[in-house]
């Protein structure tokens, strides 16, 4: 009687323990899985200052930091998910139509957290490093651009569009400046090389180094930038090292590209070849200034300028 009584039990307390065993186990497959899943729809992305950035789905919520930053969010086709930038966004025209959270070096924290953004896309060394600590603290998603490189360029397109949802649009850009890049590099890789100095501010008297993403632009024309291996970025000069070095054409940006008053320091210098052969130009300093699509028109216009220089040699 007993052992009638003992057997079933046994056998219903190990088929509740086989049972409450296949349970757990599910339970840990569904944790697994569930847990594989998140990471697996996941975009992770590694930005410009060498941090990957995270995101459980596509940003819909997208502040911009720079203008150049705001230029390119628009040509990644995110155009539409950016809630506000900063001032001097005007490119595309649609840009200005965007609310502003300030200046690159001075954001208004407080308008930015109202707009709950699910990314902030930030400029390595154009936004004060306080702030951005901040926004760090905060726990706000940021992407961090400095495009150095043409190729950096179409990168950074590439990388905001996967962050965005916006891949289709993005990487066809992308592709497109990077050809046009392509060409251009090709159509000049035998031009004559011809000394070049690129003057990026007047008072104080500024220029670039062949690290600039400028200072690639002026090699791809056959553009020999005669303060390409000083060791800053955007170092500081004097007319005297200028009037050294002898360029045989100077190049500064202005508005649209118009001529103004930025180069008038050198004309009274008759004996330097810019000056003697009215070498002596200007290009739209937006779209030679700021790392987007935009630079393969600026690039196109310095290779014309500087075959102009060449004829008048």
């Amino acid at each position: 009687m007993v052992t009638r009584l003992f057997g079933p039990e046994k056998d219903v307390r190990t088929r509740t323990y086989r049972i409450n065993a296949w349970s757990f186990l599910a339970i840990v497959i569904f944790v697994v899985l569930a847990s594989y899943s998140r990471e697996g729809t996941a975009i992770c992305v590694r930005d410009d200052s060498g941090q990957t950035v995270c995101l459980p789905a596509p940003a819909k919520r997208i502040v911009t930091l720079s203008p150049g930053a705001t230029e390119l969010m628009f040509s990644a086709g995110a155009g539409d998910q950016i809630v506000a930038v900063v001032a001097y966004s005007d490119y595309p025209p649609a840009a200005l139509e965007l609310p502003s959270v300030g200046t690159n070096t001075r954001i208004d924290m407080e308008a930015l957290l109202a707009l709950k953004p699910d990314l902030v896309i930030t400029w390595v060394t154009g936004n004060p490093p306080a702030q951005v600590e901040l926004l760090q603290e905060l726990g706000l998603p940021l992407f961090a651009i400095e495009p150095r490189t043409f190729e950096g360029v179409s990168s950074a397109i590439e990388r905001l569009s996967a962050l965005a949802g916006t891949e289709t649009e993005g990487f066809a850009e992308a592709e497109r400046f990077r050809a046009g890049i392509s060409e251009l590099s090709e159509q000049y890789r035998d031009a004559e090389a011809i000394p070049v100095f690129y003057q990026v501010w007047a008072q104080p008297l500024m220029t670039i180094n062949n690290d600039h993403l400028i200072g690639k632009v002026l090699q791809l024309c056959g553009g020999m930038n005669v303060f390409g291996g000083m060791p800053r970025l955007v170092p500081r000069i004097s007319a005297e090292v200028v009037l050294q070095a002898n360029p045989h054409a100077i190049i500064t940006a202005s508005v649209d590209g118009v001529s103004d008053d930025q180069l008038d320091l050198w004309k009274s210098y008759s004996g330097l070849s810019a000056v003697k052969r009215n070498n002596l130009f200007f290009v739209p300093a937006s779209s030679i200034s700021r790392p987007t699509p935009r630079l393969l028109e600026a690039t196109r216009l310095i290779c014309e300028k500087l075959d102009v220089a060449r004829e008048r040699l």
